[in-house]
């Protein structure tokens, strides 16, 4: 693609690709909702990530030095462990407010590897236009409100993880060996989960469909996706730019739930579009991955 250079200069580029990766993944997460009604949320997590597996090892055929398969599989553990707490907090709370509860994992990174005033000043749109999207009304009173917030924030620390990680595997040219591996070492650390109660989808050519969707939309597609970015651009601008997520459920919302937004959502997404602007626009002196 002649144009793809200029498209990624310009700094289009990251967010573009993010923004595709947020809706295929939102529109993963709206066939876990459906399968949440057959089986538990943690089987299907599982049910996730090890037909993941099975697709990114079929497909990319890993190979990979033995001295070096600690990198892939704690990577896949963060990655599957933050999936893992994330869907136990949606089957609590709503999905906005989860998803705005786990972003405060890397916009806190960010903060802390950013450099330059831009960086800053982008946090803090970012943290307030999150806010303003869907973490407002939370009724902490509720025990089981509680625990969704509570992995929801779990799920923002294992993200933070899963960044400085993933940072490393994208820049090593491993990404979607990587994923492959870690999908599978997360699949059967978690195989716990999917006993017993994946035998329903096993046995159900419908749901087992959805569970093919499910896998695909919210873990094969959006990873590789994130990885090819993470590669492109500093560890503390991608962090940055994962709030392109609530700003892109907002709009997922709208689109396929026609849930109308609040006029706090619209400025919200202003917000947030701000931060994403001072993202894409700051350069970090280096190439090579941030060192946490």
């Amino acid at each position: 693609m002649p144009d793809s250079k200029k498209l990624w200069s310009s700094g289009v580029g990251a967010p573009l690709i993010l923004m595709t990766a947020a809706v295929i993944q939102y529109i993963g997460a709206s066939f876990a909702v459906t399968l949440f009604e057959q089986v538990s949320a943690g089987a299907v997590a599982w049910g996730r990530f090890a037909f993941a597996a099975v697709i990114l090892l079929v497909w990319k055929r890993p190979r990979i030095a033995l001295k070096k398969l600690w990198i892939p599989a704690v990577f896949g553990l963060a990655l599957t462990s933050m999936n893992v707490v994330f869907y136990l907090s949606i089957s609590k709370i709503p999905l906005g407010t989860a998803v705005a509860l786990e972003f405060l994992g890397p916009v806190m990174l960010s903060a802390v590897t950013g450099r330059g005033w831009k960086v800053r000043v982008g946090v803090v749109f970012a943290l307030v236009g999150v806010f303003l999207i869907s973490w407002i009304g939370v009724d902490t009173a509720d025990p089981q409100i509680r625990w969704g917030v509570f992995y929801g924030l779990l799920a923002g620390v294992f993200w933070a993880v899963y960044i400085v990680l993933g940072k490393r595997v994208a820049w090593n040219g491993s990404g979607a060996n990587a994923l492959g591996i870690g999908c599978a070492t997360g699949a059967i650390v978690f195989l716990p989960l999917a006993i017993p109660d994946f035998q329903p989808v096993l046995l159900d050519g419908k749901l087992l469909l959805f569970m093919l969707a499910v896998a695909l939309c919210s873990t094969v597609m959006p990873y590789v996706m994130e990885l090819y970015v993470m590669g492109k651009i500093p560890t503390s601008n991608y962090a940055l730019l994962t709030s392109l997520y609530p700003a892109t459920s907002l709009l997922v919302g709208m689109a396929i739930l026609r849930q109308i937004p609040t006029v706090g959502e619209v400025v919200g997404l202003v917000f947030v579009s701000v931060a994403v602007a001072l993202a894409t626009r700051t350069r970090e002196s280096g190439s090579s991955p941030s060192k946490i």
